[in-house]
């Protein structure tokens, strides 16, 4: 057994034990059912919402919403988990896990895909191959989907190394100053550990994860705010034209969310799909990362592996995209 894979999900699915745990507001979001809370992860995987919001899709469409930002997929599911926000955005690895935990969320859009993720070693340290990684130390935040791919490269190449907790802000400051051997994290950090890097870093692909940015909602979202959710999806496809066609205003509005440079994202955004999708084989890919969960040991051997495909709802979505 790889005792990396092994600590990963078990921290990812710790992560989402926790949930529940989370202080709870005193007020579960807007009770208007033409409004909605929405957590977003800053990062460009879910790029479709602060371009709507700049560009008017929003106001367009007839949805009044208010954008939450998070640091990643594991705080904004504690937070839609405890009825704080009304929809949520996070990776397929987290999502796998905390439907195991908290059955009543659904999964109502597949917002990109990515399958640029790396592993940016120093060449400092040693490192010139995926091999080189033994015994090396990676610095990534446990329970994202960035951890999962350095666990999956070393899964795939018969490697073991130590997965350190940093969280993406820190991240150039934890390659720079040498305090990790290497990072694995998503985009936009990931370019910004190499830029910050220079001719030290390292490249390294492997493994087989292909990144899929999910959006979650809450069961009462579902039920009492049916039109907000298909016009917000109306207006996030608006935005994700937008960013198909890598538009200067597009650039602009992501820049001014994240704060990231605008030259930095006109490289970065082009890596990723931005067609809005629910397609069943999600269901069998969820299924896949809680069937692995349940082999390495990290799920009970006599814990019942849910139905993903129960999760998955795909009426908001505009009638293209189904």
């Amino acid at each position: 057994m790889n005792r990396s894979l092994t600590r990963l999900l078990a921290s990812t699915l710790g992560a989402a034990a926790a949930l529940m745990s989370v202080v709870a507001c005193t007020d579960a979001g807007p009770t208007d059912s033409s409004a909605l809370t929405v957590g977003f992860v800053v990062d460009p995987s879910w790029a479709q919402i602060p371009v709507a919001a700049a560009e008017g899709f929003f106001d367009e469409h007839g949805v009044d919403v208010e954008v939450v930002n998070f640091q990643s997929g594991v705080e904004a599911l504690q937070a839609v988990a405890a009825g704080q926000v009304d929809v949520a955005t996070a990776a397929d690895v987290p999502t796998s896990a905390v439907l195991t935990r908290s059955p009543s969320l659904r999964v109502i859009g597949d917002g990109s895909r990515w399958e640029g993720s790396r592993i940016v070693a120093r060449r400092s340290a040693g490192i010139t191959d995926v091999g080189d990684l033994a015994g090396a130390s990676i610095g990534t935040p446990i329970g994202t989907s960035a951890s999962y791919f350095a666990a999956d490269v070393l899964h795939q190449n018969g490697i073991e190394a130590e997965l350190v907790q940093v969280s993406p802000s820190a991240m150039v400051t934890a390659a720079t100053q040498q305090n990790v051997d290497a990072v694995s994290i998503f985009q936009p950090y990931q370019a910004q550990v190499v830029a910050a890097l220079g001719d030290d870093a390292v490249e390294l692909a492997g493994g087989t994860y292909r990144q899929h940015s999910l959006y979650l909602a809450t069961a009462a979202a579902v039920e009492d705010k049916s039109t907000a959710l298909s016009a917000f999806f109306a207006a996030l496809a608006d935005a994700g034209a937008e960013l198909t066609a890598n538009s200067d205003s597009a650039v602009s509005a992501v820049a001014s969310a994240t704060q990231l440079d605008p030259d930095l994202l006109r490289s970065v955004l082009p890596q990723f799909d931005f067609a809005l999708q629910l397609r069943p084989e999600l269901a069998e890919k969820l299924d896949e990362l809680g069937q692995w969960a349940q082999a390495q040991g990290s799920i009970d051997a006599g814990a019942r592996i849910p139905d993903y495909q129960e999760f998955l709802e795909d009426r908001f979505l505009p009638d293209a995209d189904r």
